[in-house]
């Protein structure tokens, strides 16, 4: 399917960005893996025979020094799953609470992080995107971007963003042969809620307010990914999908 295109997943060694980086590879691409924690790279990259790099997406030199190894290394880029973010495992690191209860050095450290990075990211993959003939970027954002959800309004904030950031380059780039789309997860089976997963009621509670009845899988997520990467989805640019177990429908 992906046979002589280059994949690039952020935040690609661990949950929905590690299920990703597996079916880009199993379909035939060529996948860079990068990740802030370099030693999960470079274990997933030997186990799929993928590329790793390590890289802050919230550091603009970082995220140059990132597409240099990528041009040097393969002189091309098709795919850019803009999957790295932080969410309720940072908030030992960040709170994640409402806008009156959220210090001014977290709102500062999730928006870069989460809207920022992607931003940057797309800044200076895109060129080399429009060199290679065009492609599919995936940004990937959040239940909370489309619905209201309290208690996290930093995170929801840069989410919201980053739909608002997808439609923006979709608009821009369509003319160019780049197609960019958003999917907005809702809770999933991830280290970035394991902790919350482990606290009494917390699947309860979602999964109340899931159609399905279940929180997702990040597979169910990669899928989607990979779907909008493909050929099959050529006609599609600018649209935000939900993966949430029918969770925004109400």
């Amino acid at each position: 399917m992906f046979s002589g295109k280059l994949a690039l997943v952020t935040g690609g060694a661990s949950g929905q960005g590690l299920e990703a980086c597996t079916l880009f590879a199993q379909k035939g691409a060529k996948v860079v893996i990068a990740d802030v924690d370099g030693e999960k790279s470079q274990a997933l990259a030997q186990s799929i025979g993928a590329f790793a790099c390590t890289v802050d997406i919230s550091s603009e030199a970082s995220v140059i020094e990132m597409m240099e190894q990528v041009k040097a290394r393969f002189g091309r880029l098709d795919i850019l799953f803009n999957n790295a973010g932080i969410g309720f495992s940072a908030n030992s690191r960040y709170t994640m609470a409402s806008v009156v209860d959220t210090p001014e050095e977290a709102w500062d450290g999730i928006l870069a992080i989460n809207l920022k990075g992607p931003g940057l990211v797309c800044r200076h993959a895109i060129p080399l995107m429009v060199e290679s003939g065009g492609g599919s970027i995936i940004n990937n954002s959040s239940i909370n971007g489309i619905v209201g959800i309290s208690g996290a309004d930093a995170y929801t904030a840069s989410k919201g963003g980053l739909i608002a950031l997808t439609r923006a380059l979709a608009v821009d780039w369509a003319k160019s042969g780049i197609r960019v789309n958003c999917i907005c997860p809702g809770p999933i089976d991830t280290p970035m809620i394991a902790d919350a997963m482990q606290q009494e009621g917390f699947s309860t509670h979602f999964e109340s307010m899931i159609p399905l009845g279940r929180v997702g899988l990040a597979r169910e997520v990669a899928n989607v990914a990979v779907f909008l990467a493909s050929d099959e989805a050529s006609y599609l640019t600018g649209a935000i999908i939900p993966v949430d177990g029918g969770m925004s429908a109400h």
